[in-house]
């Protein structure tokens, strides 16, 4: 065992200290998940049809129902057209009555929405539909977009300059774009802040991970990391909720982040730093009063000498993002799981932002979505702890992806059974991001864990952006978006395979690189390691 780890069984792996931390570290990812599925609802889509004032002119008492007849073609399931109109004529009522209209057009005079008093989106406020209607799923991808940026930059953030600075970064631009969003004047300027909101966003749960792993012992890793993502699926549960009762989607916007600003002052005034930090940073005075202080709260004492023996090998070299790549082991590593956390988000924002497709009432449905979320996090922690990460792993993913196939041999006439089906996809997809957050941490040490978490992220954020781009080929056949977002899961869930098994293994601190030239410096390797060096 380490010489700090032998300190962190002193001062308590899970005590008072760790238990309200965790507290604090959790809760604000339940604005990570208003953060990322809440466009599903400043973006939803109301019925509407085309303007067609013109023809009151000559009629000014005329029905809706009469003049949508008049004014409107009808598709070939007996629905009024959504973005076509008849093209207006310089002829009386009682002509245009008789005879009727022919010639169509688009849109001319703008559109009219079928909405609840009260209630407005993005698409009824700034018209984003019919030509503009890929503008949804445009947006989404921005978010996307900007998680992937985020997940990168992150990284190198609180690799250099700490959990506990990046933690706060991360609050504090949520807060500002997120409540910034709402006073957008147009769609164009609302993408822009959703991308800048986006790169802190989902980030809080990374960094919030990152900050509890390394204050705990091995044995609580997943633990924390589950109540973590718990809570950002409690958020995605409140949302739908919050949403009915806020139908106006600039005071949602408002509501939904606002509360942020309590979050930021506390976590401010007490957030700590993370020790193992410290000492890769060689700032061994910091990491021992980090240290005292959790022993005070967990009323333990930490003996004098093993605090003066505080080290971490390696503390005066810096590690960035391309020693990943240099190390075989890292590199073999991040190849599989990058991949793992591509297929993972694929399945998991494909369902997600998919929502309406899946049942009659989007609020109901994205509440499913959210609560069966809730028993997924525990769940997955029972199984990771008695089978193992790696199997769960590869298991969640499979599963996941034969839903997505099983949906598409289901009639469209029963949409109970789809959601049903759809909820146990989604069920799978978040069990398996919960499994990708510990497994992750746990493949990289220290020095690089951020880092490392974040490239990988990357890698679900690129899925994420193809995710809502992805349901435009339904155009093409409907069935080819729930192929794709069926089999990349499928495929991952072999590859998982090959990755080592972390079960109850201490995390490594500190790696180096080897140097082929006089053979004197050697990898730290445990045997897994050595023997994974020598089979890539």
């Amino acid at each position: 065992m380490s010489n700090f780890g032998q300190i962190l069984k002193e001062i308590g792996e899970f005590g008072l200290f760790q238990k309200w931390l965790l507290v604090a570290l959790s809760i604000p990812g339940i604005f990570a998940a208003f953060d990322i599925i809440g466009q599903v609802f400043t973006g939803l889509n109301f019925p509407h049809h085309c303007n067609t004032d013109w023809i009151l002119e000559r009629g000014p008492n005329l029905t809706d129902e009469r003049q949508k007849n008049l004014t409107l073609p009808v598709n070939k399931d007996g629905r009024f057209e959504s973005c076509e109109m008849f093209t207006p004529v310089d002829l009386d009522l009682e002509t245009i009555e008789a005879y009727g209209l022919n010639t169509t057009t688009g849109c001319l005079d703008g559109w009219e929405y079928e909405v609840p008093k009260g209630a407005s989106s993005i698409v009824t406020e700034f018209d984003v539909v019919c030509d503009k209607s890929g503008l949804i799923e445009g947006s989404q991808s921005i978010s996307m977009a900007g998680v992937l940026v985020g997940s990168l930059v992150y990284g190198a953030i609180s690799d250099r300059f700490g959990r506990r600075f990046a933690f706060l970064l991360s609050l504090l631009l949520t807060l500002l774009f997120g409540v910034g969003s709402a006073f957008s004047p147009n769609v164009y300027v609302y993408m822009v802040l959703k991308f800048f909101s986006s790169t802190s966003g989902v980030v809080i749960q990374i960094n919030a991970s990152v900050m509890a792993i390394e204050w705990t012992g091995p044995s609580k890793a997943a633990l924390c990391t589950t109540v973590i993502l718990t809570l950002f699926s409690i958020g995605l549960t409140l949302l739908p909720g919050i949403a009915y009762l806020i139908q106006n989607w600039r005071i949602l916007q408002m509501v939904l982040f606002s509360p942020l600003l309590i979050f930021l002052g506390i976590s401010y005034c007490f957030l700590p730093e993370s020790p193992r930090w410290l000492l890769t940073q060689g700032r061994k005075e910091e990491a021992q009063k980090e240290l005292q202080r959790a022993a005070r709260v967990n009323g333990r004492t930490v003996p004098e000498h093993l605090l003066e023996e505080l080290k971490m090998e390696g503390t005066s070299e810096r590690r960035n993002l391309l020693d990943i790549f240099r190390i075989s082991y890292l590199r073999k590593r991040t190849l599989i799981m990058g991949y793992n956390w591509f297929a993972t988000s694929l399945l998991y924002y494909g369902l997600g932002l998919n929502v309406g497709s899946f049942g009659p009432n989007i609020y109901l449905t994205q509440f499913i979505f959210g609560l069966v979320e809730i028993p997924s996090n525990p769940t997955s922690l029972a199984l990771i702890q008695h089978f193992g990460r790696r199997i769960c792993q590869a298991g969640f993913l499979f599963f996941g992806g034969a839903a997505c196939l099983v949906v598409l041999a289901i009639p469209n006439d029963l949409p109970v059974v789809v959601t049903a089906i759809a909820v146990l996809g989604k069920f799978a997809a978040n069990a398996s991001f919960s499994v990708a957050y510990v497994y992750t941490a746990e493949l990289y040490p220290t020095i690089l864990r951020h880092n490392g978490i974040g490239l990988n992220s990357t890698c679900a954020r690129l899925a994420g952006i193809f995710a809502p781009l992805i349901r435009l080929l339904d155009v093409y056949h409907d069935s080819i978006p729930m192929l794709i977002y069926g089999i990349v899961p499928i495929t991952a869930a072999g590859s998982c395979l090959l990755l080592p098994e972390t079960l109850n293994v201490e995390l490594q601190d500190h790696t180096e690189l080897k140097n082929p030239a006089n053979g004197a410096k050697e990898n730290r390797y445990n045997v897994e390691q050595i023997i994974e060096e020598h089979t890539f």
